[in-house]
């Protein structure tokens, strides 16, 4: 029976916790009970993926004695106190987990399976005004309980409401509603849990006036992309992501003082914990110069009157930015801050929203129990070469970019992968992201020849990710042919993109660079071109390319000269021959079969002796690899004192004098 129950409820845990109707950002907890024991969801557990051993074995007794006992009327004395009983109250060998903080409320319900979530449609109720006499008209069957403070306090409510229910009522309720926080639903079976939710659902949804209207609609992104590194940068003493939204909510909300005011208090304590508790509303200057003043001043008051950066910003007419410490906590906010925009429009169905009392809100801010796990939702990476860095690589679908971009994101980074090839681009982020983690890789498409394509490749970047620390110049194209053969167009077609588009991608990069820098002019970025041993030395046949890469030395060594005042150092890593990439080994297009029908190398009859003749030139004897590239990028990167290099990663085959 025991195995079963805990089956059934890693099974109703995995359906409501995979659902966003019924649960955000992890949480939500469930249990399942015996006549002597609890089983109830661990702290920090996703209930969308939760396993058996995830739920903590509680003792039912010590439970309920917690709930008899006098404790300390101190308030942070009581709640040192009632924790050290809740862990206590663990059985024999889960003392490695830290129980769901509603674990004592659950044990108040007789039946066997409990479910906690916090659905909007739900909660449009519990924080509305009309809330307790909705509750009244739609549910008689069930309990109310006022918003109180969480943890004992509220527990203790909970069973007071629970004890006159059953006392009028000679049985448990089977919901419970919870002002301001959500509600729990008890049953002796998964079938009756799934028949009470669904009769509660439908009930709340035929009394709903409005629903929410996230649809898609047109913003200013350039302007989006100005001021999305400025928010950074003012959060620049810890490593920060910010991510950009709009859309038709949002843009209600933020069109002024007074449409915002539905969102400028937390309803519950999980829009505390992973969004603060007072999010920032900005009116747009006149100007983007009047705009960052706003945005600055606004922060520092945030600081100054709440202790701490608000990590919600809406600015007048344009849309909402969500900061994180990661992408991962970044998304998160946003996540959570759009729930809290759903229960503001279900609430004007109920007589209009009724946000938690300010008492409440500080109580819960500095409570050790949402303080534990803000500091969950908050972690960051561990720490790496290159940690919470943006990045973008263009050319990145295949070749010398994959595997470039492979290892950015095996060092911490987040990188945009731009290329011609949006599938290509698609796969390989997608391949990146299910081995280093989701958001760690985003696919975009662009021609680095096309300057419309790469300002929108660097402000699509800017609104996903916040800002942008290293540009890599990646995308190139090779084409052979002696001075006779060449045609203008060819010509013109390869210096377009190794030449022209190196410059395109400098203009736009250093855009957002510049805008980090104003905020904080100590921070140091990079823009690096992957330019080629072709650039150091001249190419037989090969000459359309090699003047390409020569004058991208020379952009390099002029741009460092222009933007070193920025705080952005260009510099051109210039690789070996890659023989194991497409470039060089396309069986159709391929440089080996280029050279080979150009007859750039005397006496080779096959692609094989062409290969062979090259590796020949290389003292390691190899071919250049993505992975050496990547270290020499880093090298780039962590160096503070380098500007306008090439750096030869041929191995040994150029040699600087």
């Amino acid at each position: 029976m025991l195995t079963e129950g805990l089956n059934n409820l890693v099974a109703m845990s995995r359906k409501y916790g995979a659902d966003p109707a019924f649960v955000l950002a992890g949480g939500g907890n469930t249990s399942f009970k015996t006549d002597d024991e609890l089983y109830v969801k661990g702290s920090g557990s996703s209930l969308a993926t939760i396993k058996a051993e995830q739920f903590v074995k509680m003792n039912r007794a010590a439970l309920d004695a917690m709930l008899e006992k006098k404790y300390s009327d101190d308030e942070a004395t009581r709640e040192a106190e009632v924790l050290e009983d809740m862990m206590d109250a663990r059985c024999k060998g889960e003392y490695a987990k830290r129980p769901s903080v509603e674990t004592p409320l659950h044990n108040l319900f007789t039946q066997k399976y409990v479910l906690h979530v916090h659905p909007a449609m739900v909660n449009g109720i519990t924080c509305s005004k009309q809330g307790k006499a909705i509750v009244k008209e739609l549910f008689p069957e069930a309990v109310w309980v006022p918003s109180s403070r969480p943890g004992y306090i509220l527990a203790a409510y909970c069973k007071k409401a629970i004890d006159k229910y059953k006392k009028a009522n000679g049985k448990c309720p089977d919901v419970l509603f919870l002002e301001n926080h959500g509600i729990f639903y008890a049953a002796d079976t998964l079938e009756g849990i799934d028949a009470i939710v669904s009769d509660v659902m439908a009930k709340i949804e035929a009394k709903i006036v409005r629903k929410p209207d996230f649809s898609e609609v047109e913003f200013d992104k350039k302007l989006a992309a100005q001021i999305a590194p400025a928010i950074r940068m003012l959060y620049s003493d810890e490593m920060t992501t910010v991510t950009f939204t709009a859309n038709k909510e949002i843009l209600n909300f933020a069109k002024d003082t007074k449409s915002f005011a539905p969102l400028a208090k937390s309803y519950s304590p999980d829009h505390i914990v992973y969004c603060k508790a007072y999010p920032l509303f900005v009116k747009q200057g006149k100007t983007v110069e009047d705009t960052y003043k706003a945005i600055e001043k606004g922060i520092a008051d945030s600081k100054a009157k709440y202790g701490y950066a608000p990590k919600i910003v809406f600015v007048q007419n344009l849309g909402m930015f969500s900061i994180g410490t990661t992408k991962k906590n970044a998304d998160t906010t946003a996540e959570v801050f759009t729930d809290m925009m759903k229960i503001a429009v279900y609430a004007e169905s109920f007589g209009g929203y009724k946000a938690l009392s300010t008492e409440l809100i500080d109580f819960i801010t500095n409570w050790e129990v949402e303080s534990y796990r803000s500091k969950v939702s908050m972690a960051g990476a561990a720490t790496k070469r290159l940690a919470e860095k943006i990045a973008i690589v263009t050319g990145s679908a295949q070749g010398f970019g994959k595997g470039i971009a492979d290892a950015m994101v095996a060092e911490g980074a987040y990188v945009v992968i731009a290329d011609m090839n949006y599938d290509g681009a698609k796969a390989c982020a997608d391949e990146l992201c299910a081995k280093y983690g989701a958001g760690k890789a985003i696919p975009l498409a662009a021609n680095v020849a096309d300057e419309e394509s790469v300002e929108n490749l660097v402000n699509d970047t800017v609104i996903t990710y916040g800002g942008l620390d290293i540009f890599v110049a990646n995308a190139g194209i090779a084409i052979a042919g002696n001075v006779e053969e060449m045609q203008k167009k060819t010509f013109e077609l390869v210096t377009s993109v190794n030449y022209t588009g190196y410059f395109l991608c400098t203009k736009y990069a250093s855009r957002p660079m510049k805008i980090q820098n104003k905020f904080a002019p100590n921070y140091m970025m990079d823009i690096i071109t992957v330019n080629s041993k072709s650039g150091l030395a001249g190419s037989n046949k090969n000459f359309a390319y090699a003047g390409s890469k020569f004058g991208g030395i020379g952009l390099t060594q002029s741009f460092a000269l222009e933007l070193v005042d920025y705080n952005i150092k260009v510099n051109a890593v210039c690789p070996g021959n890659y023989l194991d990439g497409p470039l060089w080994s396309d069986p159709v297009k391929g440089l080996f079969v280029q050279y080979l029908k150009a007859g750039k190398v005397p006496g080779a009859k096959t692609v094989e002796d062409v290969r062979k003749s090259y590796e020949s030139k290389t003292p390691i004897h190899r071919g250049c690899l993505p992975i050496d590239v990547a270290r020499a990028i880093f090298y780039i990167v962590e160096q503070d004192y380098e500007t306008g290099q090439a750096v030869p990663v041929t191995g040994g085959q150029e040699m600087l004098n």
